[in-house]
């Protein structure tokens, strides 16, 4: 997987949040004015979010939902558009090197930032960060347990 400093959001990234606030994780990217050159599910383009850190919570259970939005200011808070959104993940499945989301770009508009916003739900998260990115590849090898007997 080639990765490239233009097309990364987050690189070790904290994600220590307020309950039912939203973050920005990161940086945005700055897709231009064209609208024409915005449209970016006409090639194999894939979103990557890994848990690079383990997060932990302030006490109890807590959730952690992802999304990769666009929209047309840089902090992705006037009228963002939701191209992607986890489920509420679970704290306890939030270890280092899990990986978040790994998907191919939708066709369809995007506004002109690009970014990835988490949002805890129930408690403040204390510790965690995060890798997210756009790359060409995506590293999808698994080890698998020796077969031969």
């Amino acid at each position: 997987m080639i990765l490239d400093e233009r097309n990364e959001f987050a690189d070790a990234t904290s994600l220590i949040g307020n309950a039912a606030t939203t973050y920005v994780l990161g940086d945005v990217i700055d897709l231009g004015a064209d609208p024409v050159l915005r449209n970016l599910g006409t090639s194999r383009i894939y979103a990557v979010c890994q848990i690079d850190t383990t997060v932990l919570a302030a006490s109890g259970a807590a959730n952690i939902t992802f999304k990769l939005v666009s929209d047309s200011t840089a902090d992705l808070a006037t009228s963002p558009t939701t191209h992607f959104a986890t489920a509420a993940i679970a704290k306890g499945t939030l270890l280092a090197g899990y990986q978040v989301f790994a998907f191919e770009l939708p066709l369809g508009d995007f506004e002109r930032y690009l970014g990835v916003t988490f949002t805890p739900d129930t408690n403040n998260i204390t510790a965690g960060k995060a890798n997210a990115f756009l790359t060409l590849d995506v590293a999808a090898w698994k080890a698998y347990a020796d077969a031969i007997n």
